[in-house]
């Protein structure tokens, strides 16, 4: 995570996962003092009258050659913004570039890392996890099964090109999970305005029910002595049985 200017990582991740540099590093890259870089913060300390700006900074220390624990400060992008105002050289917007460079990739692989799904650190964590999974497979399966009954039908109507009796319906009806009688089903669909209720086209389909595909009338000729009559039997189509299992399965599942 380098630039042409800076040939070396100046930002990281503090143990809290936040992006930061330090006091020691501004120094190295700048070309000045440490000392000189640790009196401007506390100078800054001294002048702003703002307490949030001591928050954009962190003492710490660090190891020297000699073996010693030296102090510095680590700071957020608050708070080198706010450092680099007062630093000048013949590079200096150059580098104070690189170092906001490196804060902007570090801020994106921060973000990147906190979306991914956090990796157990305990057996208890783990163990959690575990049921939690669980818990949502054996929730989708749940859904699954509850959807099969819809999907298995649908798709063996849907290649069906057979219609059926209203009291066959009732059956298929029955058979995914619903409980219905013949009576009831014609009934409900002449209460629901599938069928008409009155006149000569009792118990014949509706025009709009026609329009819509679910039904087909079908003539029957049935000879009886030398008379000979013809009846009209109402059928249920392919489309009509999906969208009546369904809607019954849909009022099931909503009561």
């Amino acid at each position: 995570m380098t630039n042409g200017i800076i040939t070396q990582e100046v930002v990281y991740k503090s143990n809290k996962g936040t992006p930061v540099t330090d006091s020691l590093k501004v120094a190295q890259v700048f070309g000045k003092q440490h000392k000189d870089v640790l009196r401007a913060i506390r100078n800054l300390f001294d002048t702003a009258q703002n307490c949030a700006v001591q928050k954009w900074f962190y003492e710490s220390t660090y190891i020297a050659e000699n073996g010693k624990g030296n102090p510095m400060f680590v700071m957020n992008r608050d708070g080198f913004s706010l450092l680099a105002m007062g630093l000048t050289g013949a590079k200096a917007m150059q580098f104070k570039v690189g170092f906001i460079e490196q804060f902007n990739q570090m801020e994106i692989i921060v973000k990147e890392v906190a979306q991914r799904p956090a990796i157990p650190q305990t057996l208890s964590e783990a163990l959690r996890l575990a049921a939690n999974q669980a818990e949502q497979i054996e929730q989708q399966q749940k859904q699954i099964e509850a959807e099969r009954p819809r999907v298995l039908f649908s798709q063996a109507v849907e290649t069906a090109k057979q219609s059926v009796l209203i009291g066959e319906l009732a059956k298929i009806i029955c058979q995914n999970g619903v409980q219905i009688g013949e009576k009831r089903l014609f009934k409900w669909l002449r209460d629901n305005h599938y069928l008409c209720a009155l006149g000569e086209r009792y118990n014949q389909p509706t025009q709009k029910a026609v329009e819509q595909g679910l039904f087909e009338l079908r003539k029957i000729t049935i000879n009886v002595g030398d008379n000979t009559k013809v009846r009209t039997t109402t059928k249920v189509t392919g489309k009509g049985q999906i969208y009546f299992v369904n809607k019954f399965l849909y009022m099931n599942q909503n009561t």
